[in-house]
């Protein structure tokens, strides 16, 4: 087997009209870390994650997870991978013990080897285990999900937009959880929509557009190679609008007296930002920098996917 979790060359998607959801998207997922694949909505994304679920098939290309080709190997493949869907799936009427060990028999894992009640202790669900899962609050439920893509104890987890639309303490409770798989040797790929979220937790993240590969490098490189920086500047007295000479991306007023300044970090220092601003005939008070994230990288990327400025 590869060092590769995940191993994807050329995949294609073409659906039923035309629309070509994948063209040729080929990237690795390592073994052993959290990895972000992310993009705007209609991406292709969920396609991805779908085809290697076995909800979708494939247009062309290839797709092998943990060595298992999901065509000549599907059913090695399917076992060696756990989907956590953006959709809360399971019967409600189920006690989330029934959830898991319906779960664990549709694996085939045999009634003695099926890890139910751990799993409910790991998701810190155990004293839930006979109430009604409909009953569960949204947090409980999202958990419950994670466990029942585990019951099969696969070497992967896919995370689809597990936070979407949950408080920011469940969201914590909910990234302890991941962190603690990972730690015991689970892969983790996570889709979304969090910028911070994906540059806090991701050793690794991909960038898909538009049915493409926009970029593919370890979140510390893909976070340098941002362009863009902001300076804050605070002059000595009120400005009627803000100045907009050519050395600067963009120039905004946040107070009367108080200049966003957005500049290229390629070509100019903010040294020389500052000295401008003085030539301009303005005292400085006070300057604040912020230093580029995942965010401004993405929208970076993917503007100059669409044609846009790069």
């Amino acid at each position: 087997m590869s060092d590769a979790a995940i191993s994807i060359r050329d995949l294609a998607k073409t659906y039923e009209g035309g629309k070509q959801a994948l063209k040729g998207v080929s990237f690795d997922v390592p073994q052993g870390g959290i990895f972000g694949l992310l993009g705007p909505n209609g991406a292709g994304k969920s396609t991805i994650i779908n085809i290697m679920a076995g909800l979708v098939m494939k247009t062309s290309g290839t797709v092998e997870i943990w060595g298992h080709d999901i065509d000549r190997d599907h059913r090695n493949a399917k076992l060696s991978i756990g989907i956590v869907p953006q959709e809360i799936v399971f019967d409600p009427f189920f006690t989330p013990f029934e959830v898991l060990e319906n779960q664990g028999g549709m694996y085939g894992v045999a009634k003695h080897l099926r890890r139910s009640e751990e799993l409910l202790r790991a998701v810190r669900l155990e004293d839930k285990r006979n109430a009604y899962a409909r009953t569960l609050s949204g947090g409980m439920k999202r958990r419950l999900l994670i466990a029942k893509a585990m019951v099969h104890s696969p070497p992967i987890l896919v995370l689809d937009e597990p936070t979407a639309g949950v408080d920011v303490e469940l969201r914590r409770q909910l990234w302890e959880l991941v962190g603690e798989l990972n730690a015991e040797g689970v892969t983790v790929v996570l889709t979304t929509h969090y910028l911070e979220e994906a540059e806090q937790l991701c050793d690794r993240i991909a960038i898909i557009n538009h049915g493409e590969l926009v970029t593919n490098k370890p979140t510390r490189e893909l976070v340098g190679m941002a362009r863009e920086k902001i300076v804050r500047i605070t002059v000595d007295r009120d400005l009627p609008a803000p100045p907009a000479p050519e050395e600067f991306l963009k120039c905004q007023l946040t107070d009367p007296r108080t200049l966003e300044v957005t500049y290229d970090r390629d070509r100019y220092s903010a040294g020389q930002v500052l000295e401008r601003v003085q030539q301009l005939g303005f005292a400085i008070q006070d300057v604040t920098t912020r230093e580029p994230d995942l965010e401004d990288v993405f929208v970076q990327l993917t503007t100059a996917a669409k044609g846009g400025p790069a």
